[in-house]
């Protein structure tokens, strides 16, 4: 425990049972034990969530990769996807001549 042989942790106690008597040193000991328990719950309770954190991630990255590889319904895998298409150059915009829309049958 902590590298603290039996013969230190005696010494440790007989000094603390000097310093704070034998009424407080109950008490001291009760506390003590208290935030102890305290801070391995709170330890216990971010582990826990980094897990919960990570094992979301991990199915988010799984969801993403079939999502990768997948085409969605009613598309095919050769067309573009938003992240591919790229916004036109104003120097192409200025070569190639705008055609209007034909018209529209009326119904």
């Amino acid at each position: 425990m902590f590298g603290i042989g039996m013969q230190e942790l005696l010494l440790i106690l007989v000094i603390a049972l000097i310093v704070l008597g034998p009424k407080k040193l109950p008490d001291v000991a009760k506390a003590l034990g208290k935030a102890l328990n305290e801070f391995k719950r709170a330890t216990s309770d971010l582990k826990d969530s980094l897990d919960v954190d990570h094992s979301l991630n991990t199915v988010k990255k799984s969801f993403d990769v079939m999502n990768d590889t997948q085409p969605a319904a009613g598309t095919t895998a050769s067309a573009p996807g938003p992240s591919d298409v790229k916004p036109p150059s104003p120097s192409s915009e200025e070569a190639a001549p705008k055609t209007p829309e034909p018209p529209r049958a009326s119904s």
